[in-house]
């Protein structure tokens, strides 16, 4: 019996995925839940299991192919029983047949017709959301290189072609763009799925946020004191590290209660404020930055935020995540000090307004009842959307994460 993979839907935000690498050939033989591929969304890569045991027959989609969520990609052999359906010899009713010829169509599966214009060409129903949006007319998005299957627009193409569209009339003052190099001077790498995404990601922030960018300098000796009193238990009885990470967190979140706009979006000339608080946490992974969300934070004491930063951490450097934990987050800090930077300031997350940078924790002089003592400092910085955050909002936000955290009782146990 054949069966067909599809791709499989990695998120309710998810319409497509890349498949960035098969690892198994045509003709092997696969167990059920054996990861086959790895495949890129636009918020996370993720690895991917087989639905059924049998042989892989074929594959109905390259490495660097751009699909839509329930297309095919391959065909495996099988006499297992899945919920997943057979191809059928005769389409159901129901089905929906590929744009491209030649592909076998799965019994009830039912796609969304993409569109057609004048010049033949097909479009998903995703790329005519954005060109909507954009106003693209149909004869402009014919013009546009399509890096998909049969040279299909995806939503990357489009994407790619709004920002090579902004930046087309350089200043008289510009440099040339395509400097010859000697050879061997110069190795160029492609970008990668997650590095395209993080840079259209970012951009789009600095276009859609006034960014402003506060900083503040905290004393972390009671957090130090409580963690090093605690930390020998903690590893005994989690398993793993307690970090600095979970105490920034329970503060962010105690101050956000008090400052809700920092815990808000703008949806045009509304503001939306968040009754939950799903803190997003940047993650360092191989080849760039992914940032989960630990939701409903404010539901978890300090041992609880200790154990979700773990376990988010983990998942995303084996790749474990699912593109839903990207998505919905409230309010997000990076925490570059684990690299030993002092300060920096992250770029907002978008749709929200603010985001913290955490600093590295140093020893330094300070003074302390006009008395000079060593004490381990941190600095604190938040950059805010000056659309609806003030300085003076954003300062005394700042301010008050300042104070929780250099509040902390050395004596407590965790």
């Amino acid at each position: 019996m054949k069966y067909e993979m599809v791709m499989p839907k990695m998120g309710e935000s998810i319409t497509e995925g890349t498949i960035l690498k098969w690892l198994k050939k045509e003709g092997d033989t696969i167990e059920k839940d054996e990861i086959i591929l790895e495949i890129s969304t636009d918020k996370v890569d993720s690895e991917i299991p087989t639905p059924v045991p049998g042989i892989l027959l074929k594959f109905l989609a390259a490495e660097n192919e751009t699909v839509e969520v329930g297309k095919p990609i391959a065909i495996i052999e099988t006499e297992a029983v899945d919920s997943q359906p057979a191809i059928a010899s005769e389409p159901a009713e129901e089905t929906v047949k590929s744009a491209e010829p030649g592909k076998p169509a799965a019994s009830k599966v039912v796609t969304q017709p993409k569109r057609e214009a004048q010049s033949g060409r097909f479009y998903s129903p995703v790329v005519m959301k954005i060109a909507a949006e954009e106003q693209i007319p149909m004869s402009e998005l014919d013009t546009i290189s399509g890096s998909g299957r049969n040279g299909r627009v995806t939503k990357k193409d489009v994407l790619a072609y709004l920002e090579s569209r902004k930046s087309e009339a350089p200043s008289a003052s510009a440099q040339p763009a395509n400097i010859p190099a000697q050879a061997g001077k110069v190795e160029v790498l492609p970008m990668d799925n997650m590095r395209k995404s993080i840079a259209a990601h970012m951009i789009a922030s600095k276009q859609t946020s006034a960014h402003v960018n506060l900083y503040t300098e905290v004393d972390m000796h009671n957090v130090t004191q409580l963690r090093d009193k605690n930390k020998a238990a903690f590893r005994q009885r989690e398993g793993f590290g307690l970090t600095y990470t979970a105490f920034i967190i329970e503060a962010v979140v105690k101050a956000l209660k008090e400052f809700p706009l920092l815990n808000a979006s703008l949806d045009g000339d509304r503001i939306l404020i968040k009754k939950e608080y799903h803190i997003g946490v940047a993650v360092a992974v191989e080849k760039g930055l992914v940032v989960p969300n630990i939701f409903n934070a404010e539901e978890k004491n300090l041992t609880g935020l200790a154990r979700s930063v773990n376990d988010l951490a983990t998942r995303a450097r084996n790749r474990k995540l699912l593109p839903d934990e990207m998505a919905n987050g409230t309010f997000s800090i990076s925490n570059f000090g684990v690299y030993g930077t002092t300060i920096g300031f992250p770029i907002i997350n978008q749709p929200q307004v603010a985001i913290l940078g955490v600093g590295a924790i140093k020893k330094r002089p300070v003074v302390i009842n006009d008395a000079i003592a060593i004490r381990p400092i941190m600095y604190l910085a938040l950059t805010i959307d000056h659309r609806l955050i003030d300085g003076a909002m954003g300062s005394q936000f700042l301010e008050r994460i300042r104070e929780l955290l250099e509040g902390y009782d050395p004596n407590m146990n965790i």
